[in-house]
């Protein structure tokens, strides 16, 4: 099976700050995999680099082969750990925008999740809680019918009911060929989906396996063991 993310001694400085060092790892097609760390462990910057918002210094990173660019693009559906959304746009203006950019755009199912939700077409973004505009942006980005999902913190700044409803989201709305990588701190809320993990420590990669094979060997959760690495 051929690798869906591939990174190979992947480095990125911001002058003399080393934020990744030599990242190597392969992600194959059909896997949950957590990316994990603390702050200022490198997970942006590799979600960033992964998505063509940076270039590495050293090493590459290749998406079905290819470098990240305009064709990457159109496989990859990325979550940053912001909004980026205008706060003005309605829901009908940001289901066009998603409509008329990605030819793998499902609309059917943007608009089911968001009737479920009972959030209204001519709705504004500035009108919603901060946790309604982060579900909309979420249900923007798994309705793409995308090889690779790249979501950073998706859970972050949301309540522990909403956590449930976007965690659900994700794991009923991708292709089972389809890769995703979510970066996440609050590990006991993802684990029970995560296949694998990647462990970053000062943008190094301390620890990449099945997440399955990691409990049996340590004889722990992924959380505690993240906790005893990271001491927190």
């Amino acid at each position: 099976m051929s690798e869906c993310l591939s990174c190979l001694d992947l480095t990125k400085r911001f002058g003399e700050k080393e934020a990744l060092s030599n990242l190597t790892f392969q992600l194959e097609p059909g896997k949950i995999v957590g990316l994990l760390g603390p702050n200022g462990s490198g997970k942006t910057t590799l979600m960033k680099l992964i998505n063509a918002l940076l270039q590495p210094t050293d090493g590459c990173v290749l998406i079905d082969g290819k470098i990240p660019g305009v064709d990457t693009k159109k496989i990859v559906a990325y979550l940053p750990d912001h909004m980026y959304l205008g706060d003005w746009m309605r829901v009908r203006d940001i289901i066009e925008y998603f409509n008329d950019f990605y030819e793998d755009f499902d609309r059917d199912r943007a608009e089911k999740m968001l009737k479920e939700l009972n959030i209204l077409p001519n709705q504004r973004l500035k009108q919603m809680s901060l946790g309604t505009r982060e579900k909309v942006q979420l249900i923007m980005v798994m309705s793409r019918r995308a090889r690779l999902y790249c979501l950073d913190e998706p859970i972050a700044s949301v309540d522990p009911a909403a956590r449930e409803y976007i965690l659900s989201t994700i794991l009923n709305n991708y292709d089972e060929e389809a890769t995703i990588l979510i970066s996440t701190h609050l590990i006991s809320d993802v684990e029970n989906m995560l296949d694998e993990v990647l462990f970053l420590k000062e943008g190094r990669l301390y620890l990449h396996g099945s997440a399955e094979a990691i409990r049996a060997k340590e004889g722990k959760s992924i959380d505690e063991l993240f906790r005893e690495v990271f001491r927190c």
